[in-house]
């Protein structure tokens, strides 16, 4: 059996567009994890959907990647799903936000489809069961690369912010394969705050600790990530402090909350209300941060791309321009269970055309001489 994308794009222009987002996403997502437990089914849909080729293999933040495209955070906020999401054709899955302390997120609704735009509109207000279910759930988790990403919870006071971060680290570091401070929705009243360097140097010293204290026999990756609204000069500064802080990582971007250029009638977007902007909207901006940060960072910093990614040309433009790895979540919900599949094999088309023998080659190929990957 073969899977048809114009099925899924079908099914989502007739029918799913129609229906509120947030339902849709949680229904879809509880259909998935159901099938995944039926003798076969698994099996069934890691060869309907999982592209694999030895030219996608990529090796970073000591870890081995079968492919370079993986599911942002956002997707699975709990990690109730890793098994059911390695089966559509992901390289590695992101699950959070996670806080320390359950919450129930922002108000409803929360999740908008700007569909002339191909993006979301969230506010979500990192919704999630706490640090303590999600690691009770990682104790059990598939193998696979598994990063897991920690926010602040919100009823925290900002200046308490060091002892809420520290505690997600200490749970959730020993089941992380990666972990991830998220210092950039805008969904969390001050949250942002936190990417002043002032305040983030503190703060990603403190979670470093943590790890290692939670992970003594194995130094678990830290990555921080930022947001698109950042200007250049605090772009760079943040990637001045990771080099001085010696993490593994930066993730380049997360939501905007510009409003600028949208296809989507601004009073649409404005009775919509608060929230941050994902998708295409996204592209430039991140594709610029992600520029900026490979050329302090140097070549040898892993920097994952997300934000507006949605076809291989999209993921190979990333790649070439400093990207280790590519994440997505919009392009993934608008191009149906089969995107991460089409996006593997596009790419491996891309480094057969470039003449090369692995996609690690491509790394920073576009990039100026002096970042280019070694």
């Amino acid at each position: 059996m073969r899977y048809k994308p114009r099925v899924y794009r079908a099914l989502y222009w007739l029918l799913l567009r129609h229906l509120p987002a947030e339902a849709t996403h949680k229904v879809s997502f509880a259909l998935l994890r159901a099938a995944v437990v039926v003798p076969g089914v698994r099996q069934a849909l890691r060869a309907l959907f999982t592209f694999t080729a030895p030219e996608l293999a990529v090796r970073a933040l000591g870890l081995q990647f079968p492919s370079p495209v993986g599911l942002a955070a956002g997707f699975d906020k709990d990690a109730k799903g890793i098994k059911a999401l390695q089966t559509l054709g992901f390289g590695f899955v992101e699950i959070g936000t996670v806080t320390a302390e359950g919450q129930p997120g922002n108000p409803k609704p929360r999740l908008f489809r700007l569909t002339d735009d191909r993006a979301l509109l969230n506010r979500m207000g990192f919704n999630n069961d706490g640090a303590r279910a999600a690691a009770a759930r990682l104790v059990h988790r598939p193998a696979g690369v598994v990063g897991v990403n920690i926010g602040k919870t919100k009823r925290v006071e900002e200046a308490d912010a060091l002892g809420d971060y520290r505690a997600s680290s200490e749970l959730l570091a020993p089941h992380a394969d990666y972990m991830v401070v998220n210092v950039s929705s805008p969904n969390t009243p001050g949250l942002r705050n936190l990417q002043a360097i002032d305040k983030l140097r503190p703060l990603l010293i403190e979670v470093r600790q943590a790890c290692d204290r939670a992970s003594p026999l194995r130094r678990v990756p830290l990555l921080v990530k930022i947001a698109p609204d950042l200007n250049d000069d605090d772009v760079d500064a943040v990637a001045d402090l990771a080099v001085e802080l010696k993490l593994d990582g930066i993730i380049a971007t997360n939501t905007t909350i510009n409003r600028d250029g949208l296809r989507t009638p601004a009073a649409r977007v404005a009775a919509l209300g608060a929230g941050g902007i994902s998708g295409a909207p996204v592209a430039a901006r991140s594709l610029v941060v992600l520029q900026r940060s490979r050329a302090r960072v140097g070549s040898q910093m892993c920097i994952i791309s997300v934000g507006g990614i949605e076809t291989g040309a999209d993921a190979w433009a990333r790649i070439t321009a400093g990207a280790t790895l590519v994440q997505g979540y919009t392009g993934f919900v608008y191009g149906g269970p089969a995107w991460a599949k089409r996006i593997s094999r596009e790419l491996q088309q891309k480094v057969r055309a470039a003449g090369l023998t692995t996609i690690e080659q491509a790394i920073g190929s576009a990039a100026p001489p002096n970042v280019q990957a070694a």
